[in-house]
Order: structure tokens, then sequence, then C-alpha cells
């Protein structure tokens, strides 16, 4: 009777260590990703974020800082919406 309850235990903390390290594989991939697009995409990314406070703040934004790569000047403010 020990030794099947033995196995049972095995068996239980084998598959439950398995789907720990299955877990640890996804987010490790998640953050390297994350990481990577942060590295490759971040100025931009910054630059869109700040236009949009400028713009909610009432300051004048060129449609070029917007996006980052835009070739419009044409210059708006929030109140033009």
């Amino acid at each position: 009777m020990k030794r099947l309850s033995n196995r049972i235990l095995q068996q239980r903390w084998g598959k439950k260590g398995q789907s720990t390290a299955e877990y640890i594989i996804i987010v490790a991939l998640v953050a390297i990703g994350s990481i990577a697009l942060i590295t490759i995409f971040g100025n931009q990314i910054r630059s869109l974020f700040s236009a949009s406070a400028q713009q909610l703040a009432g300051n004048q934004v060129n449609a070029q800082d917007r996006a980052g790569t835009a070739s419009s000047q044409e210059t708006k403010t929030i109140n033009q919406y």
C-alpha cells in the first residue's frame, strides 16, 4: 500500500513540476519579446505618448511629432477637433 501511495505522489508532483517549468518558459519568452519590442520601437512609442500628452495639455503639436515619420507639417490644437 505504501508503494502505491508513493507512486501516486511521484506522478502528481512530477506533473506539477512540469507545468511550472512550462509557465516559466512562457513568462521568459514574453519578457524577451517585450524587451525586444521596446528596444526596436521605443523612440516611436515615446514620441507618440509625448505628442498625445502635449495635445491633451492644449499645446500645438506637429503632425510629424505625432506619427514620428509622417510627412505632413500641419499643426492642430485640441480646440480644432
